[in-house]
């Protein structure tokens, strides 16, 4: 019994020393006094601003497009025979002028047939005059005059005018009639062997030389007109919303060393389904001093137009498409605006309160009610200002004038 008494009274002692402790290290605790809580501070981001004006503001657009003619066409062969060369050379790059012949189908055969034909028709003529000075003596005298007329390498002559409907049908039953207009259709397929050019221009492509048999419908040339060229520009279709036809364009090369003065000739009315944009159409005067060649590209500047009661700010203050920050007791708040146009850098809108102070650059992670400091800077030109890549959010001297404080 004295072993197990032992025991307990060691247990005991050790639990109440342990105890003791604790407590002891528990007052001397409480007696220190706490260090001074120190308050945070919360941090300020420096933004440029602007007070939101409304005024007139002039909108420009400006793109690059594409030279071409007017007039782009196939020379076709109308009848069937072997090429020969004409005033041109018949080769890609080849200039010619309107009215220039471009190239024959070998006309010789065609020429004594039709010749051949003229021939035996004054032959007809002369059986039906005796008959003429008979029954119908009015009549003979003008068809004297015309059978004299008739020469075997030149046009058929008018025919006399026939108001005797007796005389029409003895025309008629000896040929006459339906001869001289199968002879004046056979005039016309002659003039179809030689090919001229329809305007001043240039061959594009060529696809049968000189020497090479072509059938009738068969493709020999593409040629393009060189002296009225008009730009393909395409636009984004709010830009095309603002160009109308009949309105003066300044056009410049891509160097912008020459310049000239064009017109807004028509609209295409589709857009075009891959790059969903709605083409322009500038008319151009051909210049001699700065001749114009097709395919080139050239930047078209459509005319100023004024937009009323409006504020244009950099893209990039924008966010989620038409939302912007202002400052409200020096702290951030999302408002909607109403975007009226857009431009390459910038964008036209209204839709908030005038005076209100905008936030007129990019800020990245930030949420309403981030406390601000703002900085003033001058209305924003188009292309630049406030909020463009590289711009300094803050001066460096406010920010040490703020750690300071």
């Amino acid at each position: 019994m004295r072993k197990i008494d032992r025991r307990i009274v060691i247990v005991i002692s050790v639990i109440f020393i342990i105890g003791l402790a604790y407590g002891l290290m528990r007052f001397l605790i409480s007696q220190k006094e706490a260090p001074p809580v120190r308050r945070s501070i919360e941090a300020r981001r420096y933004v440029k601003v602007e007070p939101v004006k409304y005024s007139r503001v002039l909108s420009v657009v400006s793109e690059k497009g594409r030279l071409s003619s007017t007039a782009e066409i196939d020379m076709v062969a109308e009848a069937s025979g072997k090429i020969e060369a004409g005033t041109v050379a018949l080769k890609t790059g080849a200039k010619f002028s309107k009215g220039d012949v471009l190239f024959e189908i070998y006309p010789d055969e065609a020429i004594l047939s039709l010749q051949a034909r003229k021939s035996q028709y004054q032959n007809t003529l002369a059986g039906i005059i005796p008959d003429l000075v008979i029954d119908f003596p009015e009549a003979e005298a003008p068809f004297t005059s015309f059978f004299s007329s008739i020469e075997v390498d030149k046009p058929l002559p008018p025919m006399p005018e026939i108001n005797n409907d007796k005389l029409k049908i003895f025309l008629a039953s000896r040929n006459v009639i339906s001869e001289y207009y199968s002879i004046q259709r056979d005039q016309l397929q002659l003039k179809r062997h030689t090919v001229h050019a329809p305007f001043n221009g240039t061959y594009k492509d060529v696809y049968m030389e000189q020497g090479a048999y072509t059938n009738a419908g068969g493709k020999v040339a593409r040629a393009i007109q060189t002296d009225h060229l008009e730009l393909e520009v395409a636009l984004n279709r709010a830009d095309a919303a603002w160009v109308n036809t009949g309105d003066p364009v300044f056009v410049e090369s891509e160097k912008r060393d020459l310049s000239w003065k064009g017109k807004v000739i028509r609209k295409g009315q589709f857009v075009d389904e891959n790059t969903q944009r709605q083409t322009i159409y500038i008319q151009l005067s051909y210049d001699h001093r700065q001749p114009l060649l097709a395919g080139e590209y050239l930047w078209a500047k459509f005319p100023v137009r004024p937009i009323e009661n409006t504020m244009e700010i950099p893209r990039n203050s924008v966010f989620n498409s038409n939302e912007v920050f202002v400052v409200r007791d020096g702290r951030l708040a999302k408002e909607k605006i109403n975007v009226v146009k857009l431009n390459d850098r910038t964008l036209i809108f209204n839709g908030i309160t005038e005076g209100d102070t905008l936030v007129v650059q990019q800020l990245i992670n930030v949420s309403e009610g981030t406390l601000v400091q703002t900085e003033k800077t001058a209305s924003p030109k188009p292309g630049s200002g406030p909020g463009a890549p590289g711009v300094d959010v803050g001066s460096s001297a406010e920010r040490q004038k703020a750690k300071r404080k």
